[in-house]
């Protein structure tokens, strides 16, 4: 390394010497008037000197994913308020002089005179406000090429990239040393050819900005990880969108449930509420390492009632729990009950009630609620009803038999708290759908209690479960039809598009998402998916072949392409890779 360039990073406080271990860089370095051979390889530096009027987020991001291999530096460096001051009144003068001269000369105005002029009236009267600050920033630009011939061919490509983002860049004749170094990450700016920002202007700058999702930009958004182009991050607020509900499709694999976790985690960090329907016990460790309550249906000893009154009800708490068994029992049945049956459920219903000394009048509601074995009793009890003697007889799995597990008790552990998962693994198959149906009922409870309104947050994982049921899909349409009225947002994570999409209570839900997250899909569903969401053929093949964790987050017409990003820590909680769960090292 020469003298040179050890004096100037000297200059800058790095220690570093002129042997080659004295700093990672090149062995030599050969300067010349446009460019510089550093090692191997050539480099030329560009600084840029003309900014367009007006920027918006993201102004760089042209720059920052070029193709080829281009370091761009930005020297920041704040100006005190008083020189600020100072220097734009200076400025408004002589601006004001020029306009006047060309006045009393009665020549023709200016335009970037008159320009110039207003928005430096602007720029001090925002100042004078304390609305922002004034800095002097220096962009500077190295490309780099292998040989002397493709380094001028690249430096007319970065020039003309330049020229579209309105800026003007100018290879550093004589100074491509100094202009090198000021690339360097060492903090040190040799060329000194700064222009006067303003934090706004400043602030769109910054390398994370995206203008990809322009309503992102809330401040209370959560990290869904970076953008696939330029490398942005990708804040999204649900909440500040037209409804709060979203959809994640993708093949089995895609990290779908990583995704949905990861968010879930950081929702819990911006103080929402999360309840999550778990059908595969993905969530028992995130449950665990953040203290919420893990609900694992089907397990001995794990009981819910669905005839729990909620007091947060009021009067119609007792209707409310009969209307639910109406939708409850088909459920569990596994077909619609006809006209006699639903009449003669809804007598056992109340009958039960009333056996366990609660009416209508709110202060019984404090008494021990029935279950399902009282209710089947009450419609054995029916002798005048054969309908309901035969209704009877085929809910006995349920409160005498194979399945009485989950309803033949009160309920065990109530659903309370900052995470709430109901797990569904150690559900037969038979019940999962019942069991879905039970966690979206206590769920809803919760999020229509309104003497503890705060945002919430609702998985719903494998939602495919529910949809195939007609009674569970109609309730599910309810829960994202209605959510946003009680400051609450629904997440539909499936695998099996063509069931949600095919139907039409699927498709409400879908029409009712302003959030929609599409990871990677299988070739035989990227047709439904491609049409039930536009598509474009590049989006469909890009899909295709998305990588694990990567898709797309769209939202109205507005789109971009991100990746997964989590922290290990984060890692650790959310991952479900039977490898990594396996090492008994982590």
């Amino acid at each position: 390394m020469t003298k040179a360039v050890v004096r100037l990073l000297r200059k800058a406080g790095v220690s570093a010497d002129a042997s080659p271990g004295g700093l990672v860089g090149p062995d030599a370095v050969e300067v010349g008037a446009r460019r510089l051979r550093l090692g191997d390889g050539y480099a030329a530096t560009l600084a840029v000197t003309g900014y367009p009027r007006e920027v918006a987020a993201g102004w760089l991001d042209p720059l920052l994913t070029h193709p080829g291999r281009l370091d761009v530096a930005l020297h920041i460096d704040p100006v005190p308020a008083v020189v600020a001051a100072d220097r734009l009144r200076r400025q408004r003068a002589r601006l004001e002089s020029a306009r006047r001269m060309t006045a009393s000369k009665e020549r023709l105005a200016d335009p970037d005179v008159d320009v110039a002029a207003e928005d430096a009236a602007d720029l001090a009267a925002r100042l004078a406000r304390g609305e922002g600050r004034l800095f002097r920033v220096g962009l500077y630009l190295a490309v780099h090429a292998g040989s002397e011939a493709a380094l001028g061919a690249e430096v007319s490509r970065v020039r003309a990239l330049c020229a579209s983002l309105l800026l003007d860049a100018q290879p550093v004749t004589w100074r491509q040393l100094q202009g090198w170094v000021s690339t360097l990450p060492v903090g040190l700016d040799n060329l000194g050819l700064a222009r006067s920002l303003d934090t706004a202007a400043l602030a769109a700058a910054f390398p994370f900005a995206t203008a990809d999702l322009p309503g992102a930009g809330t401040g209370t958004g959560v990290l869904y990880g970076r953008a696939g182009r330029g490398g942005a991050l990708v804040c999204w607020d649900r909440f500040a969108q037209p409804n709060y509900n979203s959809v994640i499709l993708a093949r089995s694999g895609a990290g779908k449930s990583y995704l949905a976790k990861l968010e879930a985690l950081r929702s819990l960090y911006a103080g929402i509420e999360v309840a999550v329907i778990d059908p595969e016990d993905e969530y028992a460790r995130l449950a665990h390492t953040v203290g919420g309550t893990h609900l694992r249906l089907g397990a001995a000893g794990v009981r819910v009632n669905p005839f729990d009154l909620d007091p947060a009800d009021g009067a119609e708490a007792l209707v409310r729990r009969a209307l639910f068994a109406h939708t409850l029992i088909p459920v569990l049945l596994g077909e619609a009950l006809d006209p006699a049956a639903r009449a003669a459920l809804d007598r056992g219903v109340l009958a039960a009630y009333h056996g366990a000394g609660i009416s209508s009048d709110p202060r019984t509601f404090a008494r021990p609620a029935p279950t399902l074995v009282h209710v089947a009793g009450a419609l054995a009890d029916d002798e005048d009803d054969p309908a309901a003697r035969a209704l009877a007889a085929r809910l006995a799995p349920f409160v005498t038999g194979s399945h009485k597990g989950l309803f033949d008790g009160p309920t065990t552990t109530a659903a309370a708290g900052h995470l709430m998962v109901f797990s569904l693994a150690a559900l037969p198959d038979e019940l999962k759908a019942a069991g879905t149906l039970l966690a979206v009922d206590n769920i809803w409870r919760a999020v229509t209690n309104q003497a503890a309104r705060r945002r919430r947050l609702v998985i719903v994982d494998e939602a495919w479960l529910i949809m195939a049921d007609p009674a569970g899909a109609a309730f599910l349409h309810r829960l994202a039809k209605s959510a946003r009225k009680h400051w609450c947002g629904l997440t539909v994570v499936t695998q099996d598009a063509a069931d949600l999409l095919g139907s039409d209570l699927g498709q409400a839900v879908v029409a009712n998402a302003a959030t929609q997250i599409l990871l990677r899909q299988a070739p035989q569903a990227i047709d439904a998916v491609g049409d039930a969401f536009a598509l474009s053929a590049g989006e469909r093949a890009f899909l295709l072949a998305a990588p694990v964790g990567s898709g797309i987050l769209a939202s109205g017409a507005e789109r971009t392409t991100f990746a997964a990003l989590a922290s290990p820590a984060e890692h650790q909680a959310v991952t479900s890779d039977p490898a990594e769960l396996a090492d008994p090292v982590g």
